[in-house]
């Protein structure tokens, strides 16, 4: 569906900024429990879930492409949204079997 993948689009240029599910659904013209219900049809998961996995995707981009010298696994957490750093390598490594320090040291 059209409105589910500018919400998804919107969700994937914004994933740096702090946004909230009433700015998802606003950005598509939509209420909020219209847009939980689509993304649950057909994502299986929820708009904040799904903002939380780019988030994720991007930062295990950035970690790998970074060197313990040139970032901190808390500076890439914060970059993408992550205040609390216990609960991002929780996320991580759920995602990616691995912690995020060890993804940083390569």
């Amino acid at each position: 569906p059209v409105l589910l993948r500018r919400a998804m689009a919107f969700v994937e240029e914004n994933a740096h900024r702090d946004i909230a599910l009433a700015d998802i659904a606003a950005h598509v013209y939509v209420t909020p429990r219209a847009l939980q219900y689509m993304f649950r049809q057909r994502l299986d998961c929820t708009p904040m879930q799904y903002l939380r996995r780019v988030r994720l995707d991007r930062a295990h981009r950035e970690l790998l492409d970074s060197s313990r010298a040139s970032a901190t696994v808390k500076q890439i957490a914060s970059r993408w949204g992550f205040t609390h750093i216990g609960r991002f390598a929780i996320y991580y490594r759920e995602t990616y079997g691995r912690s995020p320090h060890a993804t940083l040291r390569g």
